[in-house]
């Protein structure tokens, strides 16, 4: 039976060259800074996020919390989304290992938090209260339907932060993404980040890794941070090697990802039952809704399961898929049938 697995651009297999470049990577012994396909990684990383240096992670979350270690002490205050990824899906990391306080705002449909909500969650001097420290940005937002930030939204709350002597973190797990959709060289939004993570997996199709990138002082701490978390790799080049090809050969084809993410969008919003608005389909993420009175969520997944179309259930009756390295348009044509077939069957019942 044909699958098409639509859960996440996590899913996505490395491509030949990719595993190629597995086998074939030069080593060494990357805590003592001796693996040369790995300090290759981060220097190329650094100089495409436009930054001092980089480092190589095994993934985003802990490029996140490595960031937030690094930026913080015990007791230090971040301020962060509602729904954002370090918030929502990161085990609670940052307050569990890190002592630090997640003060959130609410995210807006685009991804943002209001300036405004920003600067009121800014805490004073006063010895009852956390510190505030970072602020914290998603770019690409997850849940916020794939929406990209724009640079000028950066700007505004980079503003915001110097003027509070404040870091800001760019959690960029699909930055690309954005660069991408918005036609902007990705410098462009890492300007306004002290630190920056990007994954290598997801829509680059790495089979696993992410960078943190930021100044040279910052990555020097870092590392130690990633020590403790027990994150420093031996030869970690063949990580790394496919890592390369990723961000040298596979950022321009994300087009394509949020092409067939619009292709899914429209057929989507054809299908009698199933609910989606079609202005928030910017990238290569889609949230849609099931409007069948009746008819359990669970049992509609389930359904299209058996007939191979793999996706997630994200919400009561909300539900993501997420298009990426592997699914073609004839997927898309594919997964559109069989959503059709099935809608009209729980229809009947």
């Amino acid at each position: 039976m044909k699958v098409v697995d639509l859960r996440s651009d996590t899913v996505t297999l490395p491509s030949p060259q990719m595993r190629r470049a597995m086998f074939e990577a030069e080593l060494g012994d990357d805590v003592f800074g001796e693996d040369p396909t790995v300090n290759e990684l981060e220097r190329v990383s650094a100089e495409l996020m436009g930054k001092e240096s980089a480092m190589l992670v095994v993934s985003g979350t802990m490029g996140n919390l490595v960031c937030m270690l690094t930026h913080c002490q015990r007791g230090d205050e971040i301020i962060l989304g509602d729904k954002s990824h370090i918030f929502l899906n990161e085990a609670g990391g940052v307050s569990a290992l890190g002592g630090i306080h997640p003060h959130t705002v609410k995210n807006q449909d685009d991804g943002t938090m209001r300036i405004e909500d920003i600067e009121s969650a800014i805490r004073g001097k006063n010895l009852h209260w956390p510190r505030t420290r970072v602020i914290c940005l998603e770019n690409t937002h997850n849940y916020c339907y794939g929406a990209p930030l724009s640079v000028e939204y950066m700007t505004e709350v980079f503003n915001l932060a110097r003027r509070h002597n404040l870091f800001v973190h760019l959690d960029g797990a699909r930055l690309f993404n954005a660069a991408v959709a918005l036609k902007q060289d990705v410098k462009k939004f890492t300007q306004y980040a002290d630190s920056v993570t990007f994954c290598l997996s997801k829509g680059l199709a790495a089979p696993v890794g992410s960078v943190v990138c930021g100044d040279r002082d910052f990555i020097a701490e870092a590392r130690r941070n990633r020590k403790v978390l027990g994150g420093g790799m031996r030869q970690a080049g063949i990580i790394a090697g496919p890592g390369i090809i990723s961000i040298k050969q596979m950022v321009t084809r994300l087009a394509e990802d949020h092409k067939n993410a619009r292709r899914l969008a429209e057929g989507i919003v054809k299908i009698p039952g199933l609910k989606l608005d079609l202005e928030r389909v910017k990238t290569n993420i889609i949230y849609f809704e099931l409007d069948i009175d009746g008819v359990e969520p669970d049992q509609f997944v389930k359904s299209l399961d058996n007939q191979g179309v793999r996706f997630l259930r994200t919400g009561t009756r909300r539900f993501r898929m997420v298009t990426h390295y592997g699914i073609e348009e004839e997927d898309v044509s594919y997964v559109l049938e069989k959503l059709t077939q099935v809608t009209n069957e729980l229809f009947k019942r």
